[in-house]
């Protein structure tokens, strides 16, 4: 019957987000009461299991999102993220210009969520080619690739900074693994695959961006300062988290260590390099941060509706019962974790949400394995949780309008560029595996 029972919430899921069109924390609150009675609970646990779920989840997570939107929006507002781009372009030339904006869109990628880069790139995708004169889907792929992958892949984005947390699993460790990955995957499903699509045609007079000229920030900050600020969360998480355990008795070290302590600098200096020293005011940055906030409201929701489905996948003893079938099995654990948010991403279409619902499925499994590496695992399912893309996600529909695109373009083009990178994510984490 437990088994009956997650099919069944999961399929009811599908059919209040992709159907209905409910809303997503709506739908994950009332098919968390849903499965609650179905498994019998009693009805206080099942609002104590949620309250706590969504308690759990938030923590520190709700200062890392905070903090990393607030960031993305400083770096899109200053004209940091178009500076990079631009200047990568000139470094490496036409020929090598896809693997420059694939860089290119990996570092705009680490500091903004895949909504806010897409909306940044896209605009600089159709200036590079109405500039070069390229075609637009062999220029896109490679960059948006590099975004999809920062989403899925590096904390700290929603998804992966959320299994990380809930597995227990090192958030520098997770940062350098997934940094290591992401490069053949950003590669094959960037420029390798781009190059496929050179003579992809597409028509682009109704598109979005197709009669608009590009807007440039007349006081941009310098390149070492961009740079620097996309790239500083990345350097402290990671430096922190490989000497926090030389240091442990230090308690700035520990401090530092703590990866929202890492936002929160980096923010702050965001704050002064990117926007006080260009003449803006600390009254008129603070309504920036504002505006960023506002924006990642229903992403901190479905954060918290998934925490309160995976509390109660606990609390009921579904999620044990589950893990000891799946611990049967003779698979590699990370192929499994893989395969269970791949197969929840296709149903369900967003990759946080697949992401996220996986988590109280793999736990009771993660007990049973305990030599298998947690970080490896947040790996896994973050590559998982970007398999084919389809209808039912947003980010297909996005792509879809701004490149005035049918659906059966999107699909050759967009679809096939998210499951190369899903495949080649988890090929990676498997070599990785055998190698550390």
């Amino acid at each position: 019957m437990p088994i009956i029972f997650t099919l069944a919430v999961i399929l009811l899921l599908i059919f209040f987000i992709s159907v209905l069109k409910l809303d997503t924390f709506i739908s994950f609150v009332i098919v968390t009461v849903c499965f609650g009675l179905l498994t019998r609970m009693q009805i206080p646990a099942i609002g104590i299991s949620i309250k706590k779920g969504i308690g759990d989840t938030m923590g520190e997570l709700a200062l890392i999102v905070g903090f990393g939107s607030m960031l993305g929006k400083l770096v899109a507002h200053s004209g940091a993220a178009e500076l990079i781009t631009g200047k990568i372009v000139k470094v490496f030339g036409e020929k090598y210009l896809t693997w420059g904006l694939a860089l290119a869109g990996f570092i705009i990628g680490i500091p903004l969520f895949y909504n806010a880069g897409f909306i940044i790139v896209v605009p600089l995708i159709f200036s590079i080619a109405s500039l070069t004169k390229l075609p637009i889907m062999y220029l896109a792929i490679p960059m948006l690739s590099a975004l999809s992958v920062a989403h899925g892949y590096l904390p700290p984005h929603p998804s992966p900074a959320v299994i990380a947390s809930q597995f227990g699993a090192d958030l520098g460790k997770t940062l350098i693994y997934g940094i290591i990955i992401s490069i053949p995957a950003i590669a094959i499903a960037g420029p390798v695959f781009g190059s496929t699509l050179k003579k992809f045609e597409v028509n682009l007079e109704n598109s979005i961006f197709a009669a608009k000229d590009d807007k440039k920030n007349p006081n941009p900050p310098g390149l070492g300062i961009s740079l620097g600020i996309a790239l500083l969360p990345v350097f402290m998480i990671s430096f922190f988290s490989i000497i926090k355990n030389q240091f442990a008795e230090n308690q700035v070290i520990q401090l530092l260590s703590e990866p929202y302590i890492s936002m929160l600098i980096s923010v702050l200096a965001a704050i002064y390099f990117l926007e006080v020293r260009r003449g803006l005011t600390i009254k008129e940055t603070s309504k920036l941060l504002e505006e960023s906030i506002k924006s990642i409201s229903p992403i901190l929701l479905i954060i918290a509706g998934s925490g309160a489905l995976k509390q109660v996948f606990i609390d009921s003893g579904t999620s044990q019962y589950l893990g000891s079938l799946l611990v049967q099995f003779d698979m590699n654990v990370l192929i499994l974790s893989w395969m269970i948010a791949a197969i929840i991403r296709v149903c369900i279409g967003s990759a946080t949400v697949a992401g996220l619902t996986t988590v109280g499925i793999l736990i009771p499994m993660i007990e049973a394995n305990p030599s298998v590496s947690k970080e490896l695992l947040v790996l896994a399912v973050g590559s998982g949780s970007l398999m084919f893309s389809h209808i039912n996600d947003g980010g297909f529909w996005l792509f879809k309008e701004y490149f005035n695109l049918s659906i059966k373009q999107t699909i050759r083009t967009w679809s096939v560029m998210e499951t190369i990178v899903s495949i080649v994510g988890l090929i990676g984490v498997i070599i990785l595996d055998k190698i550390i």
